[in-house]
């Protein structure tokens, strides 16, 4: 069985290319959506976080639809895995685009299927009933950072949100200058 283990990330340049995608996932969750585009039920608007396996299960399964999402050049099963919302805000050929710079550095995303994921918090229900889930896989040459938000569906969790980017460590900055 794989952990959960928590982890503090800091510094900037986590996630930074993914952060302006994601803010707009944001953005649009925020917007009232008509009741033809978002069925759910009472219930599943008050959904808790799940359990540490279906939490994995949710990472691992995001992690394989952009991998082969990146591989095919084909995102129509990555946008039909989202959630409504998701899915009305974004086309293949738009999630094409946002993907564009992880596909253009060849990051291969199937590693990430083999080793347990690292958290920076623990999974929480945040604004409109959506989980976040934040963390990153320990790869080398450099880990891969993902922040993700699923959104519950008639009792399944789907996609809302998707960012996903290696992580380039910081470099530190000297407090001194030589002269």
């Amino acid at each position: 069985m794989v952990s959960l283990r928590l982890q503090a990330k800091a510094g900037p340049g986590f996630l930074t290319p993914a952060r302006l995608f994601f803010a707009g996932c944001l953005v649009a969750a925020a917007a009232p959506l008509s009741a033809q585009t978002l069925v759910t039920t009472p219930a599943a608007n008050q959904a808790g976080v799940p359990d540490p396996i279906v939490i994995n299960k949710l990472i691992w399964s995001a992690m394989a639809a952009l991998d082969q999402a990146n591989q095919t050049g084909n995102y129509s099963v990555l946008r039909d895995l989202g959630a409504p919302g998701f899915q009305a805000n974004n086309s293949a050929a738009t999630l094409g685009g946002v993907f564009q710079a992880l596909r253009n550095q060849q990051v291969d995303l199937g590693y990430t299927l083999v080793v347990g994921p690292t958290l920076q918090f623990p999974p929480a229900i945040v604004q409109s009933g959506l989980l976040r889930i934040r963390g990153s896989f320990p790869l080398r040459p450099a880990p891969i950072g993902f922040d993700l938000l699923f959104q519950n569906i008639a009792g399944q969790w789907r996609i809302f949100g998707i960012a996903v980017t290696p992580i380039v460590p910081a470099t530190p900055q000297s407090g001194s200058t030589r002269r």
